[in-house]
């Protein structure tokens, strides 16, 4: 009898482009690369495919994935890898890649289901070794250390491959993690370290157990053009659909106060056209759909020429990101021409003040610009991207929301006539979340009702405007990302209590033993030390905090000129630029 999980696998293979080829496993070190959560959302993933196809790339290992079913996680039933349909606890390494923070709770299902014990003290040589890496691991590692055996923190090619000619070379795991944690950036060994606390329960830091780092060194790539990161699978089944991926850019220049990945990913660095070009042609001999993917594609030197040589092979070209006031007429042109449907537009907050306050660098001109030229060329839909909740928020700023949305629709309107057809205008409201490494790591976050409240006043302002549409996010799952966001070790309690509980959050945290208001709704000490302060980016906690004044004021930071810029540390740090 052929189970329901194993057709979904089959079919998976049948529809993908592998653009690596065939695997063989035997004789090799077998990775599972597990992405937690599911096969659509996992394939969706450039970093997660980047990873993918660099183990594969690797002597001596073979590399295979894994995900979460797609229906009911809470089912029976072991998770299995896609290429061979082998179960997790056959493989030497098991490799998570995290990228969101509500993820982690999922981290659990996948170590039961594999008949695994959850915490890496449980654990010993007969059990896959389990390491982890993704953004939420270079912005906090701490409220899933308990359960990781080693993460890499930082960027896969600067790491990856070291790590993995040890696991080779070395006789016994200790002996692995502890000549990684003294021989590669980036390598965080939990066990070797104790975690402290103060008396009023907030952290005071990492104490080191053995002679290993006291704090990590993210590990970066100096120069992306010595590496692509491209698709490594093509497939129907994700949410860009049989398109081909190409990552443009790491890191991003404009310094929005409340992006951590815009500063974890410092120094921003753009690939070289040419190889990009380059890339493009190997993306259309298996398909016709590229995306060009970044932070800050609209940044890149070169783009318009990318997109001209795009035309010239027939591709359809999306974008991950453009911001309003690099939408010229050129760019949106070359958006028409590749059949696009809907832009996006981010202004972030509503009113000029506050968009000062984080930083955003783009003014109502610039998107009310944005909008018509959009629109005249052909591009029908908008999104409008909004946080709630930033701090220094008031209810004015929240009324400038609405203020801004009708302002477009007015401008959507106007510039829809002329061509007879009417698009629409999706208005998405998420909660702000105070990240670690960001200026705005010690602001405190909206609490529950007041989110909801002004949800709901946003909503009832927006609904009854014709051919707008308003998405928001849910303040309780904000609320439980900010938990596992900005916690340390003792948050890993919590998340195998709500694991215990079937995801039962608010039973979870009513039963705590530590209020997770404490981690969520305090506003932190200027002095406090951090968990995530293990992880060294580069740039002083000092910068940051200036950072965090000068929103307080209002004042902006010009974006990042990393040939003469040295304010944050980054670029003028010796030990960065070997």
């Amino acid at each position: 009898m052929v189970k329901k999980g194993d057709t979904a696998r089959q079919r998976r293979l049948d529809a993908e482009i592998s653009v690596i080829g065939k695997q063989e496993r035997k004789g090799k070190t077998a990775v599972a690369l597990i992405y937690p959560n599911t096969y659509h959302l996992g394939m969706s993933n450039l970093g997660f495919q980047t990873v993918y196809g660099l183990l594969n790339e690797l002597d001596g290992i073979v590399c295979e994935r894994s995900f979460l079913p797609d229906q009911n996680v809470t089912d029976t039933g072991d998770i299995i890898s896609i290429e061979s349909g082998r179960s997790l606890a056959t493989f030497d390494i098991i490799a998570v890649s995290l990228s969101f923070e509500n993820d982690y709770p999922n981290l659990l299902v996948i170590l039961e289901k594999a008949g695994l014990p959850f915490r890496s003290n449980q654990r010993d040589e007969t059990h896959p070794l389990i390491i982890a890496g993704g953004v939420t691991c270079l912005l906090n590692p701490a409220p899933i250390a308990p359960f990781i055996d080693c993460f890499l923190i930082g960027e896969a090619e600067a790491n990856l491959p070291g790590f993995m000619r040890l696991a080779k070379e070395t006789d016994t795991r200790e002996n692995l993690l502890i000549r990684a944690s003294q021989e590669i950036e980036g390598i965080f060994v939990p066990s070797f370290y104790k975690e402290t606390y103060n008396l009023d329960n907030t952290f005071e830091g990492f104490k080191p157990l053995k002679d290993v780092p006291g704090v990590i060194k993210k590990a970066y790539v100096r120069d992306i053009n010595q590496t692509s990161s491209c698709s490594t699978i093509v497939t129907p089944y994700t949410t860009f659909d049989q398109t081909y991926l190409i990552e443009v850019s790491r890191g991003c220049p404009h310094g929005c106060r409340f992006c951590g990945a815009g500063f974890v990913y410092r120094p921003p660095r753009f690939r070289d056209p040419h190889l990009l070009v380059s890339c493009l042609h190997d993306g259309r001999a298996h398909t016709d759909k590229i995306g060009l993917v970044g932070a800050a594609v609209s940044d890149l030197p070169g783009l318009g020429d990318l997109c001209k040589a795009a035309e010239k092979t027939a591709a359809v070209v999306s974008f991950s990101s453009l911001r309003a006031d690099a939408l010229d007429q050129d760019l949106i042109s070359h958006l028409s021409k590749s059949k696009v449907k809907t832009a996006t537009i981010a202004p972030d907050a509503g009113s000029e003040r506050l968009r000062r306050c984080i930083n955003k660098g783009i003014s109502e001109k610039d998107i009310l610009t944005a909008t018509e030229v959009l629109v005249t060329q052909g591009i029908p839909n908008l999104k409008l991207y909004f946080m709630i909740g930033l701090p220094t928020e008031t209810m004015e700023d929240i009324e400038a929301i609405i203020k801004l949305c009708k302002k477009v629709k007015h401008v959507f309107l106007k510039s829809s006539r002329p061509i007879g057809r009417m698009g629409e205008i999706s208005v998405s409201i998420n909660s702000f979340v105070p990240k670690p490494h960001t200026p705005f790591q010690w602001a405190a976050m909206d609490d529950i009702p007041t989110l909801k409240l002004k949800h709901k006043h946003i909503k009832k302002a927006l609904k009854q405007i014709p051919n707008v549409r308003i998405h928001a996010d849910t303040p309780r799952r904000a609320y439980v990302q900010a938990l596992l966001s900005r916690g340390d070790t003792r948050v890993a309690e919590m998340i195998e209590a709500a694991h215990d509980n079937d995801g039962n959050w608010p039973k979870t945290l009513k039963d705590a033993t530590i209020s997770a208001d404490f981690y969520v709704l305090r506003q932190r000490n200027l002095n406090e030390n951090f968990p995530w302060d293990i992880v060294d980016h580069g740039f002083q906690k000092s910068y940051l905090l200036a950072e965090y004044r000068k929103a307080m004021h209002g004042d902006t930071t010009p974006p990042c000129d990393v040939k003469s810029c040295r304010r944050c540390g980054v670029c003028g740090d010796e030990k960065n630029e070997q």
